[in-house]
């Protein structure tokens, strides 16, 4: 087997301090654009088309550009367009198809739909010649490279930077515009932390079950984290908000049951140190990933976020931990982390 450093997971992981960077810098100007024709449109919702972890970057968008830009913002159902052909209406909508290849053939349509209505349409992909780039009036370009590995990493962090650069360009914030410029420097140093992360690995090496909680602009984290642990480790992995974990799925606690929990400082801090004590109470084994020193304490096996980002941002970094673990944790159990079982690279669907 080829050692992990050689794996195109490992390096696409540490490319995204670069990745970041340069997108950050070389998309500002599309950007703008489309923040010009928003602001000019009087644009009052965004639908989001996506699949796999695009759609994780979705639910990101959700609460940014909703908190931040005070935009309704819903994910879209794409079967509604492509099987039961009954689109709903998307005037005076954004119509955002999110897509690392720009090839899912669903994503396409939803876009191609919006644009037939007349509603704003604009394609978040790695690919400037794909379907979905060519379908949407305006793109916002990844700038990620080539992304050989099937479980997407940089490509999902860049996505994320890419909703955070539009939501600080539309409000016109030069604070927002100022903490992003910090984040390709922040991530560098969380991959800093990849050793202790793979000691943590092997503890859970047999671990077959697990839960990953998150809330507010990290629900989308918990969904990223749960899915890299299907893809990459064929852990049952359920993302799930602290809220709605309280609704029934805390009976599934008994002791040594391991809960993920992401708990990074800002407005839902408060809420989640006391979830991690009531699942604590029941004898779950906490993994925490967070910045904070009383979650950190709390933990059984702590994985610390250095160089905090405000809440809004800090999505990106704190799914650094998490794609580590995942990669680490396929290694350990002997699995290839480029070529996870049964996926490709592009999954096309309807």
């Amino acid at each position: 087997m080829v050692s992990l450093a050689d794996s195109f997971l490992w390096r696409e992981i540490h490319e995204q301090p670069e990745v970041l960077a340069r997108l950050l810098e070389e998309e500002r100007e599309n950007v703008h654009q489309l923040a010009a024709v928003l602001r000019e449109r009087d644009i009052s919702h965004v639908v989001v088309a996506a699949r796999g972890t695009s759609d994780n970057a979705g639910r990101y968008a959700q609460y940014l550009l909703a908190a931040v830009n005070r935009l309704c913002v819903g994910l879209t159902t794409p079967s509604l367009f492509t099987i039961y052909r009954r689109p709903p209406r998307l005037a005076n909508a954004l119509v955002l198809g999110i897509s690392q290849s720009g090839k899912s053939p669903d994503v396409v349509e939803v876009v191609a739909e919006a644009r037939r209505q007349g509603a704003l349409t604009a394609a978040i992909t790695n690919e400037a010649d794909s379907d979905l780039a060519r379908t949407a009036e305006h793109t916002i370009l990844l700038r990620a490279g080539p992304e050989r590995s099937v479980a997407a990493t940089k490509t999902y962090t860049a996505e994320l930077a890419a909703i955070a650069l539009l939501s600080a360009t539309l409000a016109e914030d030069q604070d927002m515009l100022a903490a992003l410029s910090q984040v390709p420097s922040v991530v560098a140093a969380n991959l800093t932390a990849g050793a202790e992360i793979a000691r943590a690995a092997e503890r859970y090496c047999y671990a077959r079950h697990c839960v990953v909680i998150g809330r507010g602009y990290n629900y989308a984290t918990a969904f990223e984290l749960a899915l890299k642990l299907k893809e990459l480790t064929y852990t049952i992995a359920e993302p799930y908000s602290s809220a709605d974990f309280m609704h029934g799925p805390l009976a599934l606690i008994e002791p040594g049951f391991p809960v993920v929990v992401i708990a990074v400082s800002g407005l839902m801090l408060p809420e989640m140190r006391h979830f991690i004590e009531t699942v604590k109470a029941r004898q779950a084994e906490v993994i925490a990933i967070s910045d904070d020193p009383e979650v950190l304490a709390a933990a059984r096996m702590p994985m610390p976020l250095s160089h905090p980002l405000p809440e809004w941002l800090s999505p990106i970094s704190a799914i650094i931990p998490g794609q580590l673990f995942a990669m680490h944790l396929a290694h350990v159990r002997d699995y290839d982390p480029d070529r996870p079982r049964g996926l490709r690279k592009v999954t096309e669907t309807r």
